[in-house]
Formats: structure tokens, C-alpha cells, sequence
């Protein structure tokens, strides 16, 4: 066993559509109050966290709030590897971790991104009006362009950077938007096959992993409001991620949208906290 050390800086954003721990913004509290810092520094980790919170006097509009989150997210992010520690954020919303992480890591070439939804609509295509379905459309340009462009280190990358892994459920005009796009496609049926196809253009440059926890099946517990039949399993997740950092190296992650209200089981905090810790040791180089 290497006995390089591990630190992770755990950054915790606990909000959602600008509200704080309500719905999905009480995930990343609910990660911690289970002790994920502890059974991290049991896998062998030097453990820090920090929870990000809007600035202060700022008015509590969705946009507005997403956006500075995002640009909080990015400095902790930059500020975490500059320190030489391995970031992941546990975010309510999928818009200011992947926006925050990409920009913070900035040499980000390829975004691996675990979701049952595309997060690919733009205000134009959107029929629900949630801005957190816009996420991978603003990380490739395709929207909110002036306020991306004032988080620091934030560049729009090619839609063929991004691979979505296990999304099924689609918005019409999303669907057609990514059928039109160059955004590689995962289907969930191929990661259980073990078929997928995809690796990073060169080996061993930079990833940002988003791990959207209702990418997981139902059968194993609901994650949100969201959630959709069809997904992965546990060890789907695990096997690809493992084989992402295979084959590159993940610089930052994020895993996002557990809303505890809607896990009566109590099943997908296990699993999220399953998934959360094997990630972290991807960060490092470690596991498979």
C-alpha cells in the first residue's frame, strides 16, 4: 500500500435553485452529519471541509445565487490544488459544482458526467424553467455566456469534450439538441453491458468526474424528485469510474443532488456514501 498521503478537501454546497439546505441543498449537511469526514480518514485521508455559502447581502435570486456559488466554488477549488490536495465538492445543484470545479481546475480537457438527465436545455428548450437542467449547456457555451465568463479561469469547452453517462430522461427539445450535438453518449445499457466506448484523447490528462447520484437505478432507493427508472447500479459507478481514472486523471469531482427528504430507506445515503468515498480515492490515484 503506498503510503503517499491523501488529502481531500471536502467543499460543501448546500443549496438548491438558490435555497439553502432545502430539497437537494440538504444533501451535502446531511453527508457530513453522517460522517463521511470520518470514514474518509479511516480509507486513509488527511480531511478538511469547508461550506460555501452565497455572499453576504447578495439577493437570494436563483440565477444570481447559482452563479456566485460557482465563482466561490472555483476559488476553493483553485486554492485546494494550488495546496496540493484533491478537491470534491458535495453540492446540492449540479450547475456550481461542474461550473466551479472546471474553472478552478482550469486545465480540465474531458468532463465525465454521471447523470440520468442531460442538463443540456437552455432557456429556449427548457419546458421546466430549472436552470440546474442548463448545466452542461452553459459548461459548452451554449448559454448564460457573460455570467460564466466572470468566474474566474472559466472557458467554454467543446461539446465533444464532455461524455454523459446514463441519461434517460429528456426533455423533446434537449433530446434533439444533443442528437445534434457532439456530446459523447453513454447509454445506461452499455455501462452494465460493460460496452462503452470512450476513453480520454490522450491518457492521463485532466478529468472532472460529475457524479449526479440520481444516475443510480431506483431499485436501490429514490436520490431526488428527479429520479428516473433505468439507471446504474452501485458497481456500475464504481466500474467506470475506476476505469476513468484508468485511463486518466480525475483533477476534480463533484457528487450532487441527494435530497435526504425523498430517501425514506435510507439505502441511497449508503450507497452515496459508498460512492463518495471510492471516489476520493480516484482523486488521489488510487483503486480501480
Amino acid at each position: 500500500m503506498s503510503a503517499t498521503p491523501r488529502h481531500t478537501h471536502l467543499i460543501a454546497v448546500p443549496f438548491d435553485s438558490g435555497r439553502r439546505g432545502e430539497r437537494m441543498g440538504a444533501g451535502p449537511l446531511r453527508l457530513l452529519d453522517a460522517g463521511l469526514a470520518s470514514r474518509l480518514e479511516a480509507a486513509g485521508h488527511t480531511v478538511n471541509v469547508t461550506v460555501v455559502d452565497t455572499t453576504p447581502g447578495l439577493w437570494p435570486g436563483e440565477i444570481a445565487a447559482a452563479f456566485d456559488l460557482a465563482t466561490q466554488v472555483a476559488a476553493r477549488v483553485r486554492a485546494t490544488i494550488d495546496d496540493g490536495a484533491a478537491p470534491l465538492v458535495l453540492s446540492g445543484n449540479c450547475g456550481p459544482a461542474a461550473l466551479g470545479c472546471v474553472s478552478g481546475a482550469r486545465a480540465v480537457k474531458h468532463v465525465f458526467w454521471f447523470d440520468a438527465h442531460g442538463d443540456f436545455n437552455t432557456p429556449e428548450t427548457t419546458i421546466g424553467g430549472f436552470l440546474d437542467g442548463m448545466a452542461v449547456a452553459t459548461l459548452t457555451g451554449r448559454c448564460w455566456h457573460e455570467l460564466a465568463a466572470r468566474i474566474p479561469g472559466f472557458r467554454a469547452l467543446p461539446e465533444d469534450a464532455v461524455t454523459l453517462i446514463g441519461a434517460r430522461d429528456l426533455d423533446p427539445l434537449e433530446a434533439d439538441a444533443l442528437a445534434r450535438s457532439r456530446v459523447v453518449r453513454v447509454p445506461a445499457e452499455s455501462v452494465k453491458q460493460r460496452t462503452m466506448a470512450f476513453r480520454p484523447a490522450v491518457p492521463g490528462e485532466p478529468c472532472y468526474v460529475h457524479l449526479d447520484l440520481d444516475v443510480l437505478d431506483l431499485s436501490l432507493g429514490r436520490v431526488n424528485n428527479y429520479a428516473a427508472d433505468g439507471g446504474l447500479s452501485v458497481g456500475d459507478v464504481r466500474e467506470t469510474l475506476g476505469r476513468i481514472a484508468r485511463e486518466g486523471r480525475i483533477a476534480a469531482a463533484s457528487v450532487t443532488s441527494f435530497d435526504p427528504q425523498a430517501d425514506s430507506s435510507g439505502r441511497t445515503l449508503s450507497s452515496a456514501l459508498d460512492l463518495v468515498v471510492h471516489l476520493a480515492g480516484l482523486l488521489h490515484g488510487g483503486g480501480a
